[in-house]
């Protein structure tokens, strides 16, 4: 007798605790987007260098309004990827710094930032034959 060979079909635990990105109600779709905003990927990008504070982030992110850097570093505080710290002092102190899974993830939108910005000269010119059509 031939032995059949069933194709492997993750378990509804595995596809839980993975996640499923293309399910509309997966939590992992909100992460993603928090991850990968413009200004997500800048601040991850930004913590890689070190601890700092929301001033020098504000600095550092040409273009961010205050509202979107403090909604941008709850989100990413959220989901475990930034540490804030506060100092009882006054003027209050705040630092942001990345944690070890936030350090990882940095890592990873940096690699996709990097690739655009090395590839830009060729991206630009699809774009430009593009708008010619």
């Amino acid at each position: 007798m031939k032995a059949v060979e069933i194709p492997f079909a993750p378990s509804l635990a595995d596809r839980m605790q993975r996640g499923d990105l293309f399910t509309e109600k997966c939590p992992s779709r909100e992460i993603l987007k928090h991850v990968t905003s413009r200004w997500g990927v800048l601040l991850l990008v930004a913590l890689l260098s070190g601890t700092q504070r929301f001033s020098d982030l504000r600095r550092k992110v040409n273009g961010i309004s205050e509202k979107m850097l403090a909604q941008t570093l709850q989100w990413l505080e959220s989901d475990g990827f930034v540490e804030r710290i506060s100092y009882p002092v006054v003027p209050p102190h705040v630092e942001y710094t990345l944690t070890q899974s936030g350090t990882e993830i940095a890592k990873k939108v940096e690699a996709l930032a990097d690739w655009i910005e090395l590839n830009l000269p060729e991206i630009i010119a699809a774009q430009i034959q593009k708008s010619e059509q």
